[in-house]
């Protein structure tokens, strides 16, 4: 048998690390089911009452149902054809490679990731103002186009470590590229293709930037907006606003912790050829 030592150092740190999440939800759960009563007192003691009276509330007076609706039509659609769309360019991209154009695609595709979007947020909110895009269509069409750039970054050295000899094989046999890309790429990229969803239904979900610049009726408002303009409205209301806060995070950790494994592993296999 061999002894295993204990690496005490990193064993702390990742102590450290957990305290610092779970510290924060710990206070989330705790001030969601308090009263407003008890917030005047210990705010790291338990609840007294467990008051789940307050999901109702925050329910009715953020009208959570349309704003959730809301987020889950634009993120569905968001993972959909983003998966779709970037892996078609990705593909077109890496198995051309070696021309200089899609090779300037490429970079040029990459570059977008350095640019903070506070920067093109004006002339974006005037455009889609006036293409009529300021709805929840033109929300889902932004986010295709904005998660591109990181994802042909991670497609491209995933493809281009698959063997082109699957691909000649399969037009030898009769296949069109069309026909290549579905039957043969696609279904490699299963792994790729999780961890780009994974990535782009929390990034779609969370964002608050995109939906409060873009959207211009609140009916079409997304869960991340509705929370800022309830907590604007009734600000020391902190009970409702951590309730609401609470169902808001509950689908995105149940997504996460089902599907953690695809995102690391995924975006190693695609950053290296």
């Amino acid at each position: 048998m061999t002894n295993k030592k204990t690496n005490w150092t990193v064993t702390i740190l990742l102590m450290l690390a957990s305290l610092l999440i779970l510290f924060p939800l710990y206070l989330t759960i705790t001030i969601a089911l308090k009263t407003p009563q008890e917030m005047a007192g210990n705010l790291l003691a338990l609840p007294k009452s467990w008051e789940f009276e307050n999901f109702t509330r925050a329910i009715e007076m953020t009208n959570f149902f349309n704003a959730f609706g809301n987020s889950a039509f634009v993120t569905v659609f968001v993972v959909i054809f983003t998966v779709l769309t970037n892996s078609m360019v990705a593909y077109a991209v890496a198995r051309n490679f070696h021309k200089r154009f899609y090779k300037f695609l490429f970079y040029y595709f990459v570059s977008a990731m350095f640019i903070p979007f506070p920067i093109i947020m004006l002339p974006i909110v005037k455009q889609t103002a006036a293409w009529g895009m300021d709805n929840l269509v033109g929300l889902i069409i932004l986010y295709i186009v904005y998660n591109l750039s990181f994802n042909i970054f991670i497609y491209v050295g995933y493809i281009r470590s698959i063997p082109k000899e699957l691909e000649e094989a399969a037009i030898v046999d009769g296949a069109t590229t069309w026909g290549v890309f579905w039957k043969v790429i696609f279904p490699l990229l299963a792994p790729m293709n999780a961890t780009v969803a994974i990535l782009t239904c929390l990034g779609a979900w969370n964002d608050f930037m995109l939906p409060l610049v873009i959207l211009s009726d609140r009916d079409f408002a997304t869960l991340p907006l509705v929370q800022y303009i309830f907590q604007s409205q009734f600000s020391t209301n902190y009970n409702l606003a951590f309730a609401s806060y609470l169902m808001a995070l509950a689908p995105m950790v149940i997504v996460y912790i089902f599907a953690q494994k695809w995102v690391i592993s995924g975006v190693m296999k695609g950053s290296i050829k």
